[in-house]
């Protein structure tokens, strides 16, 4: 039976019209059962795709990937057609996309129980679910960049859900804002790109970038262009800012947005690999941006004392080793870091919500103790923990040895980089571990009662989905085990945990970092200053420019209109005392006007 093969593409259409259902609790269109329905049917439709997804992947699994077009547009040297690929490896991203989202809908029954946008939010999440489907079957790049705007639009909406609050706008706004830098420059790679290769389907482009003999510097341009959207949204230095800031929206859109989104701008980036090989620098550029972040971020996550911000820093960390990955032209691996990440990133995220709701802080330097009233979300915490770290026998103990394997032969500096962040994300997870659920109790921890089951159940789920991953992964021949590099990465996890927990469970935080100069601390406590950075320069620049455009429009362009009226009002005064209804006067005045104009020729002559 090849009934859900044959028709993947229904996929994306399940959530949605989940989301479609979902607005007629919006507005109060069915007012008598109140918004909760609205829910229970995006979560069944989800689950739908989901199962869809499954069973189309098991059909599909030892098929060659398959190529359908949809002529969209067609003009005086333009065609642009919707074009579609169905392979293993995008039907397992529906698969993972609708999982999670089928799980994250479910968590937040139990979070958003008293809130009163259930209608609203399940809609939003539609949206964006139905979004990231579509871009995980496209294989255009013009289409591409439209489903990144989709998302980008999601984002803005889910983070400013509860828009009554100063900070919610805020973080909305600089998150949408922020990506509109990529996205610019991403659009004009994508217009720029078209008239070279004639078509925007992936494979059609990198048939072309073959063969491809185009000026060097223009190459570097171009490619330059075409990464700047994926900088965006996988939150890579210098445009890192918007990630910890879009956290003030709900929790479960958190999830979903901080282990997928940011994962499908990286699943964007591997398809353009075959692009960037058309340009050295722009490879070396990309390794350079995620090798920095990488490091960077992770010693941003150290040094912060927001759960959620440790989080948020720790994702751009690890899309930094997709990004070292993809410019290291080895795709594949970067594949499998995306799958590890965003089951172990959920996760966590899912158990630190549980902890967040009931302690009313996600201050982890006012938290303690945690582990004997809450050993569920503990148990979930490290095994998220493990699951992104090289743990044995965990996901990552096999990824990351491979791509520090295959950096070993051309680059051995990037595997360095790989082992040092490796150990700093096992520190500052397993810090971040020690703060809330170690040492002793606090006045917010004393009492913290259990959530509600439809948060622990897809927590547990989960928690089951991320011990069983490389079981998984080896049942289709994905992964394999390198235990002599894997000793290496081990013996960095341990460390780095190991220093995590010594360090931080059992004396205060006070008096754990006064070993640090305070100046250091507060350079990665404060975002590298990159802030600051960009309030003298881009704000400042901006700034100025409105400034100086004010001023010239003001003294300027209304000073030379206002001259005009003022001449004029001058002109008409000093005439109407001329104005007699006498002949002889006009002829006068005519006759002087003719000998001021003779005495100007005559001057210029």
């Amino acid at each position: 039976m090849n009934f859900f093969s044959e028709n993947i593409l229904f996929i994306p259409c399940y959530t949605l019209i989940g989301g479609l259902f979902a607005l007629l609790w919006s507005p109060g269109v069915i007012r008598k059962t109140g918004s909760r329905p609205a829910g229970y049917i995006n979560i069944l439709m989800t689950s739908f795709a989901f199962i869809h997804s499954v069973i189309a992947l098991s059909q599909i699994w030892d098929n060659p990937s398959q190529e359908l077009r949809f002529s969209w547009l067609e003009a005086a040297g333009l065609n642009i057609s919707f074009d579609v690929q169905i392979s293993a490896i995008s039907v397992g991203a529906l698969a993972l996309i609708t999982g999670l989202n089928v799980l994250c809908q479910i968590y937040a029954i139990g979070y958003l129980e008293m809130d009163w946008g259930w209608a609203r939010f399940y809609a939003l999440m539609g949206f964006f679910e139905a979004g990231m489907c579509g871009l995980a079957l496209c294989n255009s790049l013009f289409f591409s960049y439209v489903y990144l705007e989709i998302l980008t639009l999601g984002t803005y909406l889910l983070v400013g859900f509860w828009f009554a609050q100063p900070l919610v706008i805020s973080g909305a706004r600089d998150a949408f804002w922020t990506k509109r830098v990529g996205d610019i420059l991403l659009l004009m790679g994508v217009i720029a790109i078209y008239p070279l290769t004639g078509s925007w389907n992936y494979t059609d482009m990198g048939n072309w970038a073959q063969t491809a003999n185009i000026n060097p510097t223009f190459a570097t341009l171009l490619s330059l262009t075409l990464i700047a959207g994926p900088i965006a949204k996988c939150a890579q230095i210098p445009l890192q800012l918007w990630l910890d800031e879009a956290m003030e929206g709900p929790l479960p859109a958190s999830i979903l947005r901080n282990a997928i989104v940011v994962a499908v701008g990286a699943y964007v980036l591997i398809q353009l690999q075959p692009l960037l090989m058309i340009s050295p620098i722009t490879s070396t550029v990309v390794i350079a941006i995620g090798a920095i972040t990488a490091v960077l971020s992770s010693l941003i996550a150290i040094a912060q004392i927001d759960i959620k911000r440790v989080l948020s820093y720790t994702v751009s960390a690890y899309m930094g080793l997709v990004f070292i990955a993809v410019g290291s032209n080895h795709p594949n691996t970067a594949l499998l870091l995306i799958v590890i990440y965003a089951v172990a990133m959920a996760l966590l995220y899912m158990s630190i919500g549980t902890i967040i709701i009931s302690n009313i802080t996600q201050n982890i330097t006012q938290l303690g103790g945690l582990w004997s009233r809450r050993p569920i979300s503990g148990i979930s915490f490290l095994v998220g923990t493990f699951g992104l770290v090289a743990f044995p026998p965990l996901g990552a103990f096999s990824i990351l040895p491979r791509l520090g394997n295959e950096l070993l032969a051309t680059q051995s500096w990037l595997f360095v980089v790989l082992l040092l962040v490796n150990a700093l994300t096992a520190f500052s997870l397993l810090r971040a571990f020690s703060l809330i659920f170690l040492g002793e109790s606090k006045q917010m921890t004393v009492r913290s009662p259990e959530v509600l089951w439809a948060m622990v159940l897809p927590m547990m789920i989960l928690t089951g989905v991320t011990l069983h991953l490389p079981l998984i992964l080896e049942q289709f021949n994905l992964i394999d085990f390198d235990i002599k590099l894997g000793i290496f990465f081990t013996l960095s996890t341990l460390i780095g945990g190991g220093l995590g927990i010594i360090i931080y469970s059992k004396k205060a935080i006070d008096e754990t970092i006064t070993i640090i100069p305070e100046f250091i601390r507060n350079f990665f406590a404060y975002d590298l200053y990159i802030q600051d950075i960009y309030k003298v320069t881009i704000v400042g620049i901006v700034n100025f420019t409105a400034k100086l455009a004010y001023w010239f429009d003001k003294y300027i362009v209304d000073g030379a209109v206002n001259l005009v009226g003022l001449s004029t009002i001058f002109g008409g005064q000093a005439l109407k005392y001329s104005t007699s209804g006498q002949s002889q006067l006009y002829v006068l005045t005519i006759l002087l006007g003719l000998v001021f104009v003779s005495i100007i020729f005559g001057l210029t002559k």
